[in-house]
């Protein structure tokens, strides 16, 4: 069999081909099969502002990236509840869900509720945690907990 010897080239165009022997090399240590999707895997978070966590969740829900909820996901951090669909979204059994209504500093840094986010917070969410929401008292300022049976019964549990 004859061998094929490449063409000479200068110093340029031996680096072109260094640089695409380099790349092709790290694209195939870092490659990912076509089945396997990223997930983020929310463990502790107890919340934050609202406008944060909003951009966060539609950016997941943008990247058809899947959720875990493998623990506390507070105030803020449920509205990955609405942002994200359901299908991308399951639960572990240590997962707890702590809603509460919306509140902002007032005098002296003391929290008011903020009846207007409270709302776009609450509508946010799908009907059936909606339902139970309403179920268990609303939105307050007393954080009410999803988990157990309860959550199960509108979320997948994780495999």
């Amino acid at each position: 069999m004859p061998r094929v010897h490449a063409a000479p080239c200068p110093g340029p165009c031996r680096f072109v081909r260094c640089a695409i022997a380099v790349c092709l090399t790290l694209l195939g240590i870092f490659a990912v099969s076509p089945g396997a999707i990223a997930a983020l895997r929310i463990t502790d978070d107890r919340g934050g502002n609202i406008g944060a966590y909003w951009s966060r969740f539609s950016a997941v829900r943008d990247s058809n990236e899947q959720v875990i909820i493998d623990g506390k996901c507070s105030s803020a951090c449920t509205l990955v509840l609405g942002l994200v669909p359901s299908r991308r979204i399951c639960v572990t059994k240590n997962a707890v869900f702590g809603f509460h209504a919306a509140w902002r500093p007032g005098f002296l840094g003391l929290p008011v509720i903020n009846a207007p986010a409270t709302r776009t917070l609450l509508s946010s969410y799908p009907p059936a945690v909606r339902q139970w929401i309403a179920r268990n008292g609303g939105l307050t300022d007393k954080m009410l907990y999803l988990s157990g049976r309860d959550l199960l019964a509108l979320y997948r549990e994780c495999r």
